[in-house]
């Protein structure tokens, strides 16, 4: 599987532990996402981005925002001048689903020049 072909897959609901991936199925899907790493705790998937300024970072915090709400799957956002982080992860399963791993690919083609 390539990152663009995890974008384009569906985000569904997926609630309960049977949707929380392993540890295998997360290293492969990192794989595919350079520059995302596995949190501290391991419930979730986090990247820092930079930008020239503020202004650069609000536009990036609503284009996230949009792809968000379209999935119907929200990150958590911490943001100041010139960064954002993203964490994402399922609550409703306890960890990281397969939906974490697709909006996060959903970032990176969103950012990728010809996209």
């Amino acid at each position: 599987m390539t990152q663009a072909e995890l974008a384009r897959q569906p985000c569904q609901p997926r609630a309960g532990d049977t949707h929380r991936l392993d540890a295998e199925r997360i290293g492969a899907l990192l794989a595919l996402l350079p520059g995302w790493t596995r949190s501290t705790d391991g419930r979730a998937i986090v990247r820092e981005y930079r930008f020239a300024d503020f202004h650069h970072t609000l536009g990036f915090i609503n284009a996230v925002g949009f792809l968000a709400n379209r999935a119907d799957h929200h990150p958590d956002l911490e943001a100041g001048y010139g960064h954002c982080r993203v964490r994402w992860s399922t609550h409703d399963c306890g960890g990281l689903s397969l939906n974490d791993f697709i909006c996060a690919a959903r970032i990176e083609q969103m950012l990728t020049p010809g996209c």
